[in-house]
């Protein structure tokens, strides 16, 4: 069954990694390489099965295919999933025997922090590997790229605000912020900068605290957020949010957030188009951590990352200009420009990201 899944999907290649000693099971999966190799990051989570973990990481990276295509990247897709619990099972060694199955690759994958995991976890990879981005910088690297995540966000929330509203004030309107972790928070904290109605929940009550007190925020149940009369409802957490039960309570006029996979499944972004609610695709969004991330392959540099942080504000405003044009939900949209990217630039042969030297300037070693 394995292989057909990876037929339908698309895969390239799957590896199962395992090392008994130092208590590592992780699954790497790369989609797709013809834009450059495949980059996404490492998520480490409980998951209940092993077969919730290869789910999640060829959903994950599929994903990033189509994010990286879009966001205008010489990368493919790739992700990487650790089985475990992140609050009880990291290690020096963990992350060690992960990095030497990322070098076994030889730079087909390049990984980088996802759910789970942060920059120091990621020295302990470093050491094993150069196919890492998202390294501190004390190495040449850029660091926690979630601050990039959640400004890429707000140039995709201001495209699509224009697109609904005809203006980009931000501070005009009210938001249903669900998750605050750290591209959440950056999030309230760029929203709360200009003036905005804040509603916001997340299952750690500290971190509600914290919007309240800073941001200004106004706290509201688990569950009520689904209910809060805002005008954009975002989804910064997990994904799946927009589904059967919530998006009947859904009253605002917008879905823009930092999430992955924020609708249910495609018959749930159908129906939100035909509620009239403009949906800014989540990849497209989010695309901000990736573009920041993937400048340290060719030298990073902060001003060319916020630079091209804004390039996000046009990718939507391209999606939704492909929704009317061919008559498709906006989900559709962010998928045909990226099917038809990879398509034409596949046929050159020529992806950048083979033919530039990669990590150049880079510091090696200790942590």
């Amino acid at each position: 069954m394995i292989f057909e899944t990876l037929d339908t999907f698309g895969h390239e290649q799957v590896v199962f990694c395992h090392n008994k000693d130092a208590g590592l099971k992780a699954i790497i999966a790369i989609h797709n390489t013809v834009l450059g190799p495949a980059l996404g990051g490492t998520r480490m989570w409980p998951y209940k099965t092993e077969q919730d973990a290869l789910n999640d990481v060829l959903r994950l990276s599929r994903g990033m295919t189509y994010k990286n295509a879009v966001a205008g990247l010489d990368i493919g897709g790739g992700k990487a999933v650790i089985i475990g619990n992140p609050a009880t099972d990291k290690s020096e060694a963990l992350f060690r025997a992960f990095g030497q199955f990322v070098q076994s690759l030889g730079g087909r994958y390049i990984t980088a922090e996802d759910v789970g995991i942060d920059v120091n976890d990621m020295e302990f990879v470093y050491r094993e590997t150069e196919f890492v981005t998202g390294v501190h910088q004390v190495h040449g690297g850029s660091g926690d790229p979630s601050p990039f995540t959640a400004y890429g966000s707000l140039q995709g929330l201001m495209a699509s605000l224009n697109k609904r509203f005809g203006d980009e004030e931000v501070g005009k309107y009210s938001y249903a912020v669900q998750g605050l972790g750290h591209v959440g928070m950056e999030y309230v904290k760029l929203l709360k900068e200009r003036g905005a109605k804040i509603f916001v929940t997340d299952i750690n009550q500290s971190l509600i605290d914290k919007a309240v007190s800073e941001y200004g925020a106004e706290a509201v149940g688990l569950d009520e957020i689904y209910d809060v009369d805002a005008d954009v409802y975002s989804p910064c957490a997990l994904g799946g949010t927009v589904n059967e039960e919530t998006l009947p309570r859904l009253k605002a006029k917008v879905i823009c957030g930092s999430a992955n996979n924020q609708l249910a499944n495609n018959a749930i972004g159908d129906e939100v188009a035909q509620r009239g609610i403009l949906y800014a695709p989540d990849y497209a969004v989010n695309a901000g951590g990736v573009m920041n991330v993937a400048l340290e392959m060719t030298g990073y540099n902060r001003e060319r990352a916020m630079r091209q942080m804004r390039t996000i504000y046009h990718n939507l405003t391209r999606i939704f200009e492909i929704s009317e044009r061919d008559g498709i939900p906006t989900y559709k949209a962010a998928d045909r420009m990226a099917e038809e990217r990879i398509e034409i630039m596949g046929k050159l042969k020529l992806p950048l990201g083979r033919s530039t030297p990669r990590f150049q300037g880079r510091i090696r070693g200790g942590a």
